[in-house]
């Protein structure tokens, strides 16, 4: 059957949504443009960095598929079983979203560095005089893993709000065991979550420029940033950009394959009755360590070391805590506000992808995703670059910063959105439409509440990812306008530990209470 056309409201949306966020793209082109071929195809042959292109390739794959490992178990024990404390595990599993990468690498160096590391020192009257290194794989691999893991967990944990239980109750009545009830059932019904959170996860571990550059692990983000930093060439920099552009377009092309047969994985209305919790018996307490030990290396760790360096300032250097109510109030308003206008923008972008596919809605879709592999200095010197020449009116305004986190994370909100469509019947929009309602009414009335797992999963992302976003907002904020991640940022470039300590806390605080809200308000909107 010939797909219908698409409204022209969600058409115009999401087109000028596309248009946006190829800016840094287009930038990344002009600037490359400057070195001519042959310079560019000397840089793009050195072998160092196509070493480089592999080691920023294989550290995305191995942190994808670890964070698969800790996702799709957390996100089953958290929803669908009598867990102990699940609504406490529900929110403090999605913290560690809120722990800058410099912050989380910063504690796993000082807890497990080779030497003078606190696992060193206690190991010390042993005669454990080193550790093994953890710069490099080691710590690039765990530190990503257990700060990006979350953005697989919210989607798939939106993906089996979602699920009608009906379907799993179908299995069991043929004869499945809850093994495979798991494996033929519950699974391939998560395929587009899985799909797009590992996108996510892919991708943010290739964007990201703390964890290599404290790891000392040669990643495409820390060539860049030395080629800014150091020699001022933004030229090299950008057609060593355009190579990260290749690779991210490699991965969505990847993605694409994977899910370009998906279809609808629940043929009626998503969960209108609450699914069967199962009873985990003598494993609960297995479940129980499982969700402790990567709570206490994702969250705790990263807490304690900032206690620790907040409390030796306070007994040592009589230290005063800092006003961070101004940063606080800043940080939850640009958050805020980006995870709103990411929402709204996400919305049309999915449902073309998802109700009207075309060659033209995938690449609508997939331009979306393009920004969001970039380092957020380039996407930021790409906004400058525009906004000074063509929009000096708008430059270091609010309303550019929140056009900034648009272009760097409307991606999570689309996939997490996209999942969750492809978990509704399109025959339910159809029998809207038949009973007279307008295609703007069928959005509000029939649309929007079905999907609000997967809205909700993807405002929680955006605030938790630009509530700690550097690079943009150092560039583009207006004057004045200092926010958390600022302020660690000032306190660790001047060395003060004890600054640091305070708003890093503070961030974790505001991230918690957020998050816990958000995944109430969640629970009580699908009871």
């Amino acid at each position: 059957m010939k797909a219908a056309r698409p409204p022209l409201f969600l058409t115009i949306t999401a087109g000028v949504v596309a248009v946006a966020i190829t800016l840094p793209f287009l930038y990344l082109v002009i600037r490359a443009a400057s070195i001519g071929g042959e310079g560019l195809w000397d840089l793009i042959s050195n072998s160092r960095y196509l070493t480089i292109m592999l080691n920023s390739a294989g550290m995305a794959t191995i942190v994808t598929l670890l964070s698969a490992l800790i996702a799709v178990p957390l996100a089953f024990l958290t929803v669908r079983t009598n867990l102990p404390g699940r609504g406490f595990w529900l929110v403090a599993t999605t913290l560690p979203l809120a722990v800058p990468s410099y912050v989380g690498s910063f504690a796993l160096i000082a807890t497990f560095a080779p030497r003078g590391s606190l696992l060193q020192l206690l190991l010390e009257p042993l005669g454990v005089e080193e550790l093994p290194s953890i710069y490099g794989w080691p710590g690039v691999i765990l530190s990503m893993t257990l700060f990006t893991y979350p953005y697989m967990l919210l989607s798939v944990r939106a993906g089996l709000q979602g699920m009608d239980p009906s379907l799993e109750e179908a299995g069991r009545s043929l004869g499945y065991s809850s093994r495979e009830t798991l494996w033929r059932v519950v699974l391939p019904q998560l395929k587009p979550s899985l799909v797009a959170g590992g996108l996510l996860v892919a991708l943010y571990s290739l964007r990201d420029f703390g964890t290599p550059s404290l790891m000392q692990f040669d990643a495409f983000t820390r060539a860049i940033f030395i080629q800014y930093k150091t020699s001022f060439d933004r030229n090299s920099a950008a057609a060593l950009s355009l190579m990260l552009v290749t690779l991210v377009m490699a991965i969505l092309w990847v993605e694409y394959r994977v899910r370009s047969r998906a279809a609808y994985y629940t043929r009626g209305s998503a969960a209108l009755r609450p699914p069967k919790i199962i009873k985990l018996g003598i494993w609960k307490w297995v479940a129980f360590s499982f969700c402790l030990v990567i709570t206490l290396l994702g969250v705790a760790l990263p807490v304690g070391v900032s206690l620790f360096w907040l409390v030796r300032g306070i007994l040592n250097n009589d230290y005063a805590i800092p006003n961070l109510f101004p940063a606080i109030f800043n940080s939850v308003t640009a958050a805020g506000l980006a995870g709103l206008a990411t929402t709204i923008f996400a919305l049309p972008i999915a449902i073309l992808s998802v109700r009207f596919p075309s060659k033209i809605t995938a690449i609508i879709e997939r331009s979306s995703y393009i920004a969001f592999g970039l380092p957020g200095i380039v996407v930021a010197l790409a906004v400058v670059f525009f906004g000074a020449n063509y929009l000096p009116v708008l430059y270091q305004t609010l309303p550019m910063l929140i056009f900034t986190y648009l272009v760097l994370f409307v991606p999570q909100s689309v996939g997490n959105i996209r999942s969750s469509l492809l978990q509704v019947s399109p025959r339910l929009e159809e029998s809207a439409r038949s009973l007279g309602r307008t295609p703007w009414q069928t959005l509000r009335e029939v649309t929007i509440p079905l999907v609000s797992p997967g809205l909700v999963s993807g405002a929680v992302l955006v605030f938790l990812t630009a509530i700690k976003e550097l690079p943009a907002t150092i560039m583009l904020a207006p004057i004045g306008f200092n926010t958390l991640a600022v302020e660690i940022w000032k306190a660790t470039e001047n060395v003060d530990f004890d600054d640091a300590a305070s708003a890093s806390l503070a961030m974790l605080f505001v991230s918690m209470i957020s998050t816990f809200l958000v995944l109430s308000q969640e629970k009580r909107a699908k009871t």
